[in-house]
């Protein structure tokens, strides 16, 4: 039987869960989850969200902070609602009961991460995405007007005459079936599993830009991939997320031999941006040879173990002590800055259809996003789309767009491979990732056109039929959204921010101070 609502939410984290909250008494809200609902990117955010809460702070300071990180990409005006809007969604929060650490005198305790001039993020421990999604779902959960359908995988948006009214998905039975409404909002995170390394969990895999790209939206930056500097690195144990908060608590980077080396490649040290710190890692590697470290033994053994339990719980499922011994780690695809394009009302190029959190493109982070401000874009701009969708229907404020052609791929044609799924996610890791240069992003995208030719020209098409499953699903959001990252580093040539290429190293805002999009009607 298909699903009628006024309103789709697709995705369950802190982005759709906000959204939902402004749409109460607005109409019958349709939420789609992929698994469970509280199994999302939110509810692995470690380290905390970020508000100029703080009595050295404000909005303008955290704003500069913001600017700054995204290296001459960030929509300023964007920025200014995030750093606004994002200290009263936060404070809201608190209101609703998020239990945040408090210091001596019960005021927020706040954390400093790389890029931040200040202390200004909050937490809660080391799991502060997962109580705010605790937080937020205790609201939603028990609205009557909200209907929540877990275990649904949504596999194609549904648009007629120019508008989108829904979408196909496969419930827990496999049965397939259509969620139809006024307005949709795709809120389903990111695509961190596009990468052989990563941080973002199993269900991470560009769904949301996969559906709008098909669909004919507008997508952008998508070059734009950041890698968290600090997982944790130990043969044979999955990666897991080491947070830039054990460095802002003074947590230092070593080598083999026990040197702390982050101030020879930035004066910032352990608290540069990210895309710094990550790059600083891998040369330090092949320099002075041997892993790198993250090493806590000079700081109060309770408090690490009282301030990070998550952490230091997975530390000790490896056999390490997370306040004694040195941690082993390295980069891992963690967050893409690009995605589906919005404007600060969510609306995408597609009538109908709104996107926000980290699957949307509001330019907000630029080139590199800063610490903790995640979180907090997921609050804003899942809040602003809500009450867009409240609206009638408008077109998107968005910009003209900008396209720019593919410089030449090259001659020959690379023998037919059908790419299974490990084999893209290690193709992406090794040609698209930390460090990127033309030979090898030329390689993967000839590899990645010829998978991407492989697929079926309108995948639900057959899924109607049966002939798609989850596995054949995920392999084709994988296809699609490795293939747009690829392109869209081969075509950006120079380095900024997350996007650095061996063999055009250097900004230039001459030719490249732009946002690219790109849309399924030029490719």
């Amino acid at each position: 039987m298909d699903v009628h609502g006024d309103f789709l939410l697709i995705g369950s984290g802190i982005a759709g869960l906000r959204a939902a909250v402004e749409l109460f008494g607005a109409g019958q809200i349709v939420i789609l989850t992929k698994t469970e609902p509280a199994e999302t990117n939110t509810g692995y955010a470690q380290g905390g969200i970020a508000a100029a809460v703080g009595a050295d702070d404000s909005p303008e300071r955290h704003a500069a902070d913001t600017i700054a990180a995204g290296d001459g990409l960030c929509h300023e005006e964007a920025v200014r609602l995030l750093v606004g809007e994002g200290r009263q969604y936060v404070l809201e929060l608190l209101d609703w009961g998020a239990a945040f650490d408090r210091d001596g005198q019960g005021r927020p305790a706040l954390g400093r991460e790389g890029a931040h001039s200040v202390r200004r993020v909050l937490h809660a421990r080391d799991a502060t995405g997962r109580e705010i999604g605790r937080v937020l779902w205790q609201r939603v959960s028990s609205q009557p007007a909200v209907q929540v359908l877990a275990d649904a995988l949504a596999v194609e948006l549904i648009v007629e005459h120019g508008r989108c009214v829904g979408v196909r998905f496969v419930d827990r039975e496999g049965r397939h079936r259509e969620a139809r409404a006024a307005a949709t909002l795709l809120a389903t995170g990111g695509a961190g599993q596009v990468f052989r390394e990563t941080t973002n969990p199993r269900i991470a895999t560009g769904d949301g830009i996969a559906l709008a790209y098909r669909a004919g939206a507008r997508v952008a930056d998508l070059e734009f991939v950041q890698f968290h500097p600090t997982v944790l690195k130990v043969e044979g144990a999955p990666r897991f997320l080491i947070s830039e908060a054990l460095r802002g608590e003074g947590a230092r980077l070593v080598n083999e031999r026990g040197e702390p080396f982050m101030r020879r490649y930035d004066p910032a040290g352990d608290l540069a941006a990210r895309d710094a710190v990550a790059r600083a890692i891998v040369r330090e590697q092949s320099e002075a040879g041997g892993q790198i470290y993250l090493s806590l033994d000079h700081l109060d053994p309770l408090f690490v173990r009282e301030r990070f339990p998550t952490i230091a719980a997975a530390c000790r499922q490896v056999g390490l002590d997370l306040a004694q011994d040195r941690i082993p780690v390295g980069p891992a695809a963690h967050y893409i800055m690009g995605g589906v394009e919005t404007d600060l009302h969510g609306r995408t190029s597609v009538p109908g259809l709104f996107a926000a959190g980290e699957v949307a493109c509001t330019f907000v982070h630029g080139a590199n996003r800063l610490a903790s401000n995640s979180l907090l874009e997921g609050l804003v701009f899942g809040a602003r789309a809500g009450r867009a969708m409240r609206e009638p229907l408008a077109p998107a404020a968005l910009a003209p767009p900008v396209f720019r052609p593919l410089s030449s791929i090259g001659q020959g044609t690379l023998p037919s491979e059908d790419l299974a799924e490990a084999s893209i996610r290690d193709l992406a890791w090794r040609a698209v990732g930390l460090s990127r240069d033309g030979d090898g992003l030329r390689q993967a995208v000839q590899l990645l056109d010829q998978a991407h030719q492989g697929l079926e020209r309108s995948p639900a098409a057959s899924a109607a039929g049966g002939a798609y499953r989850p596995d054949d699903w995920r392999r084709a959001n994988l296809v699609t959204v490795a293939r747009l990252i690829a392109r869209a580093a081969l075509r950006r040539l120079e380095s900024r921010g997350a996007h650095f290429r061996s063999d055009y190293p250097n900004r230039d805002d001459v030719d490249w101070k732009t946002h690219v999009t790109d849309t399924k009607d030029l490719d």
